[in-house]
């Protein structure tokens, strides 16, 4: 299977399907539909819309990204990850801007797809997706603290940004519903214990009956799901965004956001899951998928959907090994949503905060952040904490943009630091005898070695090449020289303009490909001359020996 074949997995696998895999896919899709059932519903109010909303995009982007996917296990559905942006474009554009969002945002997907943008994504740095996705978490986990303690907050507060959420949960503390505690705790403690006592039932299923349980039959007075949203079991249906071009200004950047989100997810659930079953996805197809299953749960009520690392690694510990199983796991919900949806209204919302607090917990990756803290270098720890920090405080496109720039300009600062110009130390074979190992210059030769890549960060370097008054001919070695820039090249231009005025002759010693590539682009090789390009050092003394020669006759 080739990687980077545009084909979705599930033809690839049909070819050698049997009767036992596809009992096994059913049962593993069974069982991911009864998890992915309280994970959508609490991925849905988290993200400030209805609880069936979460259903239509596990339904809907689940079936399309399972059909049309490039991975043979992956299973996706709303995410914790796009919770807090979700709740942002939907405070700011209501649920239209939000459809329109992800329907920009899956068409971006599709584009990145037919233009094999999938491996780019390794370009993300380590500690900017460790940083988010911790961030991403805390948010979470204050975003649940209102519904958790049963808090009540006047009418009119604005609680969109995360700090705001914060200071009202400060400010209103004192309103604090015990009941809701005492149902939120047991929710919780249930969610921690039962997966010691079972794996084949979800703790999430059972922390949402018996959370039904006591409030429906201990009377206690907690908000449930009902009183604060509209259930309905009807099945999701077409619903065109409003199309205008100042809609579609406002939303670009949140589309995009969304986009590179859904892009690195997924594509991190994948690799993830290839490491659980020794396979490999086919990344540029599962960037199609993902775009089609974008549009497709926008288009019918959904929200954003990707690839869910927990769902996916359940599918393959349950026997699920192609994608008939995230088919099934869709088809199952429909059913779910048809006949048991009604039942959706007595969940207590502080369940749905302790079911968010696991998911929040099991995402931030505390022992890697702390690792990474531990062992990285500075300029690593750097970029990790601003990241976390600028997810919480701003936003995911914020602590995304300045986490990338710092990346990579401390990239370009290592780099430069690489980078070395230094001359060779002359030296008298009467009074060193133990330099008999170095080759004999002429005096009127002066050579220089650069090591490491020229770009714009070193283009000053050259600055360090001097001449003195009787130097015929200068020679740069470049073997160590893998990559020249513009800004490296114009430099190199200036050190032949300084050449010139002094009557010395520049020559080349062993330019690797690249370099000599943008040399030739330039017209340097031209105005250098081709004789003074040489294959090593040797034939460089030889051709600065020579052109003495010529000098002294």
């Amino acid at each position: 299977m080739h990687p980077d074949k545009l084909k979705p997995m599930l033809f690839s696998n049909m070819k050698s399907y049997t009767r036992e895999q596809f009992v096994k896919d059913v049962i593993s899709g069974i069982i991911v539909a009864i998890i992915a059932l309280p994970l959508s519903i609490a991925l849905a109010l988290a993200s400030g819309v209805g609880p069936e909303q979460g259903l239509y995009t596990a339904i809907v982007a689940g079936f399309l990204i399972a059909f049309f996917g490039g991975s043979r296990v992956q299973i996706a559905g709303p995410t914790a990850a796009f919770a807090t942006i979700v709740a942002g474009i939907v405070a700011k554009n209501g649920m239209s801007g939000l459809a329109l969002a992800t329907v920009m945002a899956g068409l971006i997907l599709i584009i990145m797809g037919f233009l094999r943008l999938g491996s780019l994504i390794k370009f993300i740095p380590y500690t900017i997706t460790t940083g988010f996705t911790a961030g991403i978490a805390v948010t979470i986990l204050i975003g649940q603290l209102k519904d958790f303690f049963g808090l009540t907050y006047p009418a009119g507060t604005v609680t969109i940004e995360t700090m705001e959420k914060v200071g009202a949960f400060g400010k209103y503390l004192n309103t604090l519903n015990v009941q809701a505690l005492i149902v939120g705790l047991i929710s919780l403690a249930i969610l921690v214990i039962w997966p010691k006592i079972s794996a084949k039932i979800p703790g999430s299923l059972i922390a949402v009956i018996v959370g039904i349980v006591m409030v429906k039959f201990l009377n206690m007075q907690v908000n449930t799901i009902g009183d604060l949203y509209t259930i309905s079991n009807k099945l999701p249906s077409f619903t065109m965004p409003e199309l205008s071009f100042s809609a579609l200004r406002n939303v670009t950047s949140d589309a995009f956001t969304i986009a590179i989100l859904a892009a690195i997810e997924s594509l991190l659930s994948c690799v993830v899951a290839d490491g659980m079953i020794a396979s490999h996805h086919r990344s540029n197809m599962e960037l199609i998928a993902q775009g089609i299953g974008n549009i497709g749960s926008a288009l019918f009520g959904g929200i954003p959907a990707t690839g869910a690392i927990a769902r996916t690694a359940a599918n393959i510990k349950n026997g699920g090994r192609t994608p008939v199983a995230g088919i099934v796991h869709s088809l199952v919900l429909v059913l779910v949503l048809v006949i048991l949806m009604p039942y959706a209204a007595l969940i207590p919302m502080p369940t749905i905060a302790a079911i968010l607090f696991v998911v929040a917990y099991n995402m931030c990756q505390w022992k890697a952040f702390l690792h990474l803290c531990k062992t990285a270098p500075k300029s690593d720890i750097l970029v990790l904490v601003i990241t976390f920090v600028l997810t919480i405080v701003f936003d995911l496109v914020v602590a995304i943009e300045v986490g990338m720039l710092l990346a990579g300009l401390l990239f370009m600062k290592r780099m430069s630091e690489e980078t070395d110009v230094h001359g060779w130390t002359y030296y008298d074979p009467d009074t060193d005898p133990d330099a008999t190992e170095l080759r004999q210059i002429p005096k009127h030769v002066r050579v220089y070695e650069i090591s490491g890549p020229m770009f714009f960060g070193v283009a000053d370097k050259m600055a360090e090449v001097t001449l003195k008054d009787f130097t015929k001919c200068l020679i740069i070695r470049m073997r160590g020289v893998p990559a020249l820039d513009a800004t490296a090249m114009r430099a190199l231009e200036g050190l032949h303009e300084r050449c010139e005025k002094a009557g010395v002759t520049l020559i080349f010693s062993h330019v690797n490909e690249q370099p000599r590539r943008t040399m030739e682009k330039a017209g340097f090789v031209e105005k250098i001359g081709e004789e003074n390009f040489c294959a090593h050092i040797d034939a460089a003394l030889e051709r600065a020996e020579a052109l003495a020669g010529d000098l002294q006759e």
